[in-house]
């Protein structure tokens, strides 16, 4: 498994991120993740334009600001998907979107074994979270936008990946 250095901090710290790196042009990797009645999902649960926002915890201030922003969007009918990816628990994930009272976002665990952390390249190594980041899938299952926030404690560019998607609609 690729290990990268140098591609992100959290809280000031670099981190070693495991994984391939996903770039703009490649077909999207599949996953095999929880969602929050612990049934499987893959990729291929959701079709159609596709925004995977990864979180390293909903129960944190800026990943529950990005699972709300992406939320705000999704309920604008633009006719994406938005997925956010964590390593929550799908009890955790479930309790927070009940409480956020967020019904557009779709939660999803990866705790079981990093699945989408090692195929986005995301998973870091040192904490076991997810790094923050943005995917942008289309309907052919290419990627269209990538984003591997440089800090994770710092926001994604909402803006660039929610053009992007639409864009694709």
């Amino acid at each position: 498994m690729n290990e990268r250095q140098g591609v992100v901090t959290f809280k000031g710290n670099p981190v070693t991120l495991v994984g391939n790196e996903v770039k703009v042009g490649d077909q999207a990797p599949n996953f095999h993740v929880l969602a929050n009645d612990l049934s499987p999902v893959t990729l291929d649960t959701y079709q159609g334009v596709r925004i995977i926002s990864a979180v390293p915890s909903l129960d944190t201030g800026v990943c529950d600001a990005q699972t709300r922003r992406f939320n705000e969007e999704a309920t604008k009918s633009h006719g994406f998907t938005v997925i956010t990816v964590s390593v929550d628990l799908p009890f955790a994930q479930k309790r927070w979107c009940g409480a956020s009272g967020l019904d557009q976002v779709i939660t999803v665990s990866d705790h079981r074994d990093l699945s989408f952390g090692h195929a986005y390249g995301v998973a870091m190594k040192e904490l076991r979270l997810l790094a923050r980041s943005v995917f942008v899938v289309d309907t052919d299952g290419k990627v269209a936008y990538v984003e591997y926030v440089p800090e994770g404690t710092t926001h994604p560019n909402y803006d660039a990946a929610i053009a992007t998607a639409k864009t694709l609609l």
